[in-house]
């Protein structure tokens, strides 16, 4: 019963999570002032906190794990290797060009991450 719900909810803060990242992106490379502003700064957190916390419920909801199934793993790894990207992308201070293949990467990734959560495979 709590599969039901939570599944729509997860794909829904994925999508959002994404569409916040590429949206904060674009507004970082053209030094928009809009990045500046409360919300965005405050919403991309509390989406992906509630994102992690609906993939531990549903990690726990159908008793699959990081460290047990490997499409788990593959997935947490790829989900650090996306966090330093996107930090990189989003927050350093480096150059532009290396902020816009990190931010790219960080595509790359988030990628993975999602075909990997389709097919419970860590080549997928």
């Amino acid at each position: 019963m709590i599969y039901q719900w939570l599944k729509p909810l997860h794909i829904f803060l994925v999508v959002s999570t994404y569409a916040l990242f590429f949206l904060r992106g674009i507004w970082r490379f053209r030094e928009s002032p809009l990045l500046q502003n409360r919300w965005s700064k405050t919403v991309p957190h509390v989406v992906d906190t509630l994102l992690l916390f609906s993939a531990i419920a549903l990690a726990l909801t159908i008793h699959q794990y990081p460290f047990i199934d490997i499409w788990l793993t593959a997935k947490m790894l790829g989900l650090m290797l996306y966090i330093g990207l996107g930090f990189v992308a989003l927050r350093s201070s480096t150059g532009k060009v290396t902020r816009i293949f990190t931010w790219l990467a960080a595509q790359v990734v988030f990628l993975y991450i999602v075909l990997v959560a389709i097919t419970h495979n860590p080549i997928p």
